[in-house]
């Protein structure tokens, strides 16, 4: 599929497809350079595109007196809290183009956020770019063997993570590649296979799942048996997701540690995932590599990660702790400048540059918080009314 064109009887449009175009290019190269100057030009022009063909956007940056005209750099383009990802689509195009939905998890009555799609192809090579920058760069074209402790997209249709899952399993995993999640309960037995086959042929094995899968795993009787379950060297696994309405939590690294002592793998071998629906890119941990530095988030150069006092919006001093705010380029059909309910800091190396960042958990309240003002501001335009 391919992505957006640029339409010349719609300067909108044009404009949108033109950035699109250098993205694509940027995500192509082999190892994207990190390039501020590119980053600040495309961020700039794609805010202004947003602002002309996302009506409750525009609503809330006319709101804050921040227009194209007056925003010159990245640090004031109004960000969108997640939550009002649940009240409305915020879009760039007619709702007839749209092709995919993405849908946050929650139960049937919860309000689950939505990120609308016209085109797969950015989204796609934003994170293929990533996997093979920061979680295949050694094991790029060898196809090996991939299970994934999560649901098939045959279950999952609108889950960002399951498609994520399935484009890389098209693209760089091997013939046997599958999913070991079905109707909520983890497949023991096709796992124990795959590790099985791993060991006798001695071929890396990729494992990545959601963060509870991995508990579930790792609560299972069976598991007590690690020779089950080691795995040759080369091998790696990903978890990802957090525990909200879990019956319980497992702090990162207590959940890190297991998951290595059961494969019998180097704790650098297991990276944590930080993404949500509301985005197009995805942020690894560092160790793969980077297995001598710290461990960090590191950000494609497409995005830029920022931490912001949660009451002014203005950035934090470096190294204190602060919400994330998110500037994704490759979310050009929605909108870029994403506030989340996280926290996290800013790392950075002995020279004083900036390496990566942390993630620190949530901030109890802080989703709604932000959502309030924001959302009504945008219902205005959209001329809706609130939910009593």
């Amino acid at each position: 599929m391919s992505a957006f064109v640029g339409d010349s009887a719609n300067p909108d449009r044009a404009a949108r497809g033109e950035i699109e175009r250098e993205l694509l290019e940027w995500m192509a190269e082999s190892t994207p350079p990190l390039d501020l100057a590119r980053f600040e030009r495309l961020a700039l022009s794609l805010f202004r595109f947003q602002f002309e063909a996302c009506p409750p956007y525009a609503r809330l940056c006319d709101s804050l007196d921040r227009t194209p005209d007056a925003v010159k750099r990245v640090e004031d383009i109004p960000p969108v809290p997640t939550g009002a990802f649940k009240e409305f689509p915020l879009r760039c195009f007619p709702e007839a183009e749209t092709v995919k939905i993405f849908r946050t998890s929650g139960t049937s009555v919860d309000r689950r956020g939505e990120l609308h799609l016209d085109s797969l192809a950015l989204y796609e090579a934003s994170l293929l770019a990533s996997l093979r920058r920061s979680f295949l760069h050694d094991l790029q074209g060898a196809a090996p063997e991939m299970r994934f402790l999560a649901p098939s997209p045959a279950e999952a249709p609108d889950s960002s993570l399951t498609h994520m899952f399935e484009t890389l399993r098209r693209a760089e995993g091997g013939p046997e590649s599958g999913y070991d999640l079905h109707e909520g309960r983890l497949d023991l037995a096709s796992l124990q296979a795959a590790a099985e086959r791993a060991r006798r042929e001695d071929r890396p094995l990729v494992v990545a799942g959601t963060s509870f899968a991995f508990v579930h795993l790792l609560d299972e009787p069976l598991a007590a048996d690690r020779d089950r379950w080691r795995l040759p060297p080369g091998s790696r696994v990903m978890e990802t997701g957090g525990f909200k309405g879990r019956s319980r939590t497992v702090p990162r690294d207590v959940l890190r540690h297991q998951i290595a002592g059961l494969f019998g793998l180097d704790e650098r071998s297991v990276v944590n995932q930080y993404g949500m629906t509301e985005l197009g890119s995805q942020f690894y941990d560092s160790t793969l590599v980077d297995p001598d530095g710290p461990r960090r988030k590191e950000a494609p150069p497409w995005t830029r990660v920022r931490f912001v006092d949660p009451e002014s919006g203005r950035d934090v001093a470096t190294g204190e702790v602060g919400m994330i705010v998110i500037h994704d380029l490759a979310n050009t059909g929605s909108v870029a400048a994403i506030q989340t309910a996280d926290l996290g800091r800013a790392i950075r190396d002995e020279a004083g540059d900036l390496i990566g960042f942390d993630v620190l958990g949530r901030e109890e309240g802080a989703e709604a918080r932000g959502c309030s003002i924001a959302t009504d501001v945008m219902l205005e335009a959209a001329g809706e009314v609130s939910s009593p």
